[in-house]
C-alpha cells in the first residue's frame, strides 16, 4: 500500500530523490545537506484526510503528490558551493521545483563540515601558533568544538564561517568521557567554509569585574587553575550512591496504546500521526479526540539561545539549535533504560549523509505511558467513600543533544483531553575561561577557572487549532477587577470576565495580573450547556522575552523571542518562528514578524498560533558538572469543548502492587 501523506519518506524514496538530484546536475559535484519530506499543501491533505476519517480509503483514493524537499551545494570549476533547494516527486521521479539560494541566505549547518573544522583547526599554522602562548600540562590535549558563527558582524563579508570553542582533556585518566569543559581555552578559531581555510583566531579575554572588554589577562599556565568536574559514574570521587533501590514501571498486560501503518496512534480516545523531520524533531498531525478534530499540526517551531557576555567575540555567541542544524539531525538513540520506561514503542527516523543517501537514525522517538499522580479525586466526608483516578499520560518524546546541552521535548496527551507540551533542558553548561581568584558580571563562576555565562534559551512551539473543523478564531480572555460602586459590586468582590477576538495578525505578552488565556475557538459550533463556543485554550508562560537591545543583531535575528504570543493566518510552508534560514543571519526574514506585518484578517479562517517561553539562565554552581532539569510546561487544555468532565470515565481501582512500608524508625521501636 502507499505511504501515508504524512509518513516520513522511506529510505528508498530518499535515494530515488537524491537520484532525481544528481542526474539534474552532471558533470558537478554535489554536497548534500537534506532530504525530508514536503507535507502537501494543506487543502489537498485535508481533502484525504476526510475521506480517510470517513472510513472511505481505497488503493484508488487520489493521494497528494509525494514531494521530497532536496537542500544541497552545486560545487562547480571554481570550488565555489551554490546553495540550491529542489522538490522532487518520488513517485514520477521528477524534479517539480528548483531554485539557487546562492548567497542570500546560509543553509543549515552539517556534521560533515564540524569534522572539516576539526581538521582544518589542527593543521592549521594560525591555530598552532596561538596554542604556543599557553603551556597545557602533560597529559592534556586540545579538544576542538564547533559552534555556528552566530549573526555576522556588520563588518563581516557575507560569506560562510564556522567558529570553534576550544577546551582541554585530561588524558591520564584513559576515559574518552572525562569532561573536557572543565578546561576551557580562550582561542576561538574562525574557518571560512568556502576555502576551508582558518582565516583568524579570535583571543576573548578572561579578565574579571573592572577589566575591559578587550585585555588579554590570562597567562601562560592557561588551565593550572582549574579542576576535574566529572560526571560519568566511574570518574566519580565518590562513586554513585549506594542506598538508592529499583523502581520500575511494569505493564503485565502491555500498553493501552496502539499503532497502525507505523505512525498512527489510538490511546484513550485519542488519535493522531507522529512524524519526523530534520529540522523540526517529532511533529504531530491531525490530533481528534472521540471523533472530534482538535489540531492540524503541532511542532517546535524554534529555539534561540544568545548569550549574554558582551566581550567580543562573544557578542556573536547565538545559537538557533533548529535553523542552524536541526533538531531533528542532532536527536538521540533512545535506547531502553531511562529516556523512557515501561512498554516503549520507537520510532525510527531518516537523516541525510553527506553523498545524500538516506541513514536510518534508529529509536529517534520513544512513545510509552506514565502516571504523573491524581488525576482527579473527591471525597465523600459523610460516607467516607473516596473516589480517585490517576492522570495517565501518552507521552511522544525525542531529545536532542548539541554540543554541551541536551533538550528534552515531549507532547504528553491526558485522558481529559488536554495536551501539554514540555521542554526540560539538561546537559552541560557553556563556559569560558577566567583568570584565578576572579569574578564576573557576565556569568558565575562554577568551578576553578570556569565562566559560565548568562544566557537565554527561548523556545517557540507552533500550533495549527482545528478546533471542531479547519476555521477558527483565536480570542483573549481577562480577568479585571472592577471597582466597588452600589450598581453592580456594592461589596467589592465582583471581578469582570472579558473576552476579545483578534480579527488581524498581532502579537501579545503574558499578562498574569489580569490572568490572560488565550483561547482558540470555533465561533461556528457553540457548547449546548454554557452557550459558548467549543474551544481550547492555555496561558501564556510568563517567562522573560530576549533581554538584548532591540537595535542588536541578536534581537533583529530573533525577533519571535520578543512576545509570549503571536497569532497569523496559515500558509503552506510557513513554519519556523525564526524563519527559513537562520544560520549568520543579521535579521528575521519570512518568520513570524514578516507574517504579522501583513496585516491578515485572522476570525473564523484557518489560524496558527505560536507561543515563546523560556529560561532565562543565570547559570549557578548546581548546575556544574551537569546541570539539573529545568523544566517548562504549556498546557492546552478543552474549554467548553466537553459537555462535562471527559475523564470521569476514567477507572477508580486500586493498584494491587502497591504496599505499605514501616519506616525503620518505626520498625526498630522498643516503645
Amino acid at each position: 500500500m502507499a505511504p501515508h501523506p504524512l509518513a516520513i519518506l522511506s529510505e528508498e524514496e530518499t535515494n530515488i530523490a537524491r537520484e532525481v538530484v544528481v542526474a539534474a546536475h552532471p558533470n558537478t559535484v554535489l554536497h548534500f545537506r537534506e532530504i525530508y519530506l514536503s507535507e502537501p499543501p494543506k487543502e489537498q491533505l485535508q481533502e484525504f484526510l476526510a475521506i480517510e476519517h470517513a472510513g472511505r480509503l481505497s488503493p484508488t483514493t487520489p493521494r497528494p503528490p509525494r514531494l521530497a524537499l532536496c537542500q544541497y551545494d552545486v560545487i562547480s570549476g571554481d570550488r565555489i558551493p551554490v546553495y540550491q533547494e529542489a522538490e522532487v516527486d518520488v513517485n514520477t521521479r521528477k524534479r517539480v521545483q528548483h531554485k539557487i539560494i546562492g548567497k542570500e541566505h546560509h543553509a543549515a549547518l552539517t556534521l560533515a563540515e564540524f569534522e572539516v573544522l576539526v581538521e582544518r583547526c589542527f593543521a592549521s599554522p594560525l591555530f598552532q601558533k596561538a596554542m604556543e602562548d599557553f603551556d597545557l600540562p602533560k597529559g592534556f590535549e586540545v579538544v576542538i568544538e564547533p559552534w555556528p558563527y552566530g549573526g555576522r558582524d556588520h563588518s563581516d563579508p557575507n560569506r560562510r564561517f564556522f567558529q570553534a570553542l576550544c577546551f582541554a582533556t585530561n588524558t591520564t585518566k584513559n576515559n574518552e568521557d572525562a569532561n573536557f569543559y572543565s578546561y576551557p581555552l580562550p582561542i576561538i578559531p574562525v574557518m571560512d567554509a568556502t576555502t576551508q581555510e582558518i582565516v583568524r583566531i579570535d583571543r576573548p579575554a578572561t579578565g574579571g569585574k573592572g577589566e575591559g572588554l578587550h585585555e588579554q589577562t590570562f597567562s601562560r599556565d592557561i588551565i593550572g587553575h582549574c579542576k576535574d568536574s566529572d560526571y560519568v559514574p566511574e570518574l566519580l570521587p565518590n562513586g554513585s550512591r549506594k542506598d538508592l533501590k529499583p523502581l520500575n514501571v511494569v505493564q503485565p498486560e502491555g500498553p493501552s496504546f496502539k499503532i497502525t501503518n507505523e505512525s498512527l496512534v489510538e490511546w484513550q480516545k485519542w488519535r493522531f500521526r507522529v512524524a519526523f523531520n530534520p529540522r523540526e524533531g517529532a511533529t504531530i498531525h491531525d490530533v481528534w479526540y472521540d471523533g472530534r478534530s482538535v489540531m492540524y499540526r503541532l511542532a517546535i517551531s524554534e529555539m534561540t539561545v544568545p548569550y549574554a557576555d558582551p566581550r567580543p567575540p562573544y557578542h556573536r555567541k547565538q545559537a538557533f539549535d533548529f535553523g542552524d542544524g536541526g533538531g531533528g539531525n542532532m536527536a538521540n538513540n533512545l535506547s531502553i533504560g531511562c529516556d523512557c520506561l515501561g512498554v516503549i514503542k520507537y520510532f525510527d527516523a531518516v537523516i541525510t549523509g553527506a553523498d545524500g543517501k538516506a541513514q536510518k537514525l534508529p529509536n529517534a522517538i520513544c512513545l510509552h505511558e506514565q502516571d504523573n499522580g491524581i488525576g482527579w479525586k473527591h471525597s465523600n466526608w459523610r460516607t467516607g467513600r473516596a473516589v480517585v483516578t490517576r492522570h495517565r499520560e501518552l507521552v511522544v518524546q525525542f531529545i536532542i543533544t548539541l554540543a554541551n546541552y541536551e533538550y528534552i521535548f515531549a507532547y504528553k496527551f491526558d485522558q481529559a483531553g488536554g495536551i501539554t507540551v514540555e521542554s526540560r533542558a539538561t546537559g552541560i553548561l557553556n563556559v569560558v575561561n577566567i583568570d584565578p581568584g576572579k569574578t564576573s558580571d557576565y556569568g558565575n563562576v562554577v568551578s576553578g577557572g570556569v565562566l559560565a555565562q548568562n544566557h537565554q534559551h527561548i523556545s517557540c512551539v507552533r500550533m495549527d487549532p482545528a478546533v471542531d473543523g479547519a476555521n477558527n478564531s483565536v480570542v483573549i480572555e481577562e480577568s479585571h477587577p472592577e471597582p466597588m460602586n452600589e450598581a453592580t459590586n456594592p461589596n467589592g468582590n465582583y471581578y469582570k470576565v472579558t473576552n476579545q477576538t483578534i480579527e488581524r495578525a498581532t502579537y501579545l505578552d503574558a499578562a498574569p495580573q489580569l490572568n490572560r488565556v488565550v483561547k482558540m475557538v470555533n465561533p461556528n459550533k457553540t457548547n449546548p450547556i454554557s452557550q459558548k463556543p467549543v474551544a481550547y485554550k492555555f496561558t501564556p508562560l510568563a517567562t522573560q522575552t530576549l533581554l538584548a537591545d532591540p537595535n542588536s543583531i541578536q534581537a533583529r535575528r530573533a525577533q519571535f523571542a520578543q512576545h509570549h504570543v503571536w497569532v497569523t493566518k496559515y500558509r503552506d510552508a510557513e513554519l519556523y518562528a525564526g524563519g527559513r534560514y537562520t544560520l549568520q543571519s543579521q535579521v528575521e526574514v519570512d518568520g513570524v514578524r514578516d507574517a504579522v506585518k501583513r496585516g491578515d484578517a485572522v476570525d473564523n479562517t484557518d489560524v496558527v498560533v505560536w507561543s515563546t517561553f523560556g529560561i532565562t539562565h543565570n547559570p549557578r554552581v548546581e548546575d556544574w558538572p551537569v546541570m539539573p532539569v529545568e523544566i517548562f510546561q504549556l498546557m492546552i487544555r478543552p474549554s467548553d469543548f466537553f459537555t462535562e468532565n471527559p475523564a470521569i470515565d476514567v477507572p477508580s481501582g486500586k493498584n494491587a502492587a502497591s504496599r505499605v512500608v514501616q519506616s525503620e524508625c518505626c520498625r526498630n521501636s522498643h516503645i
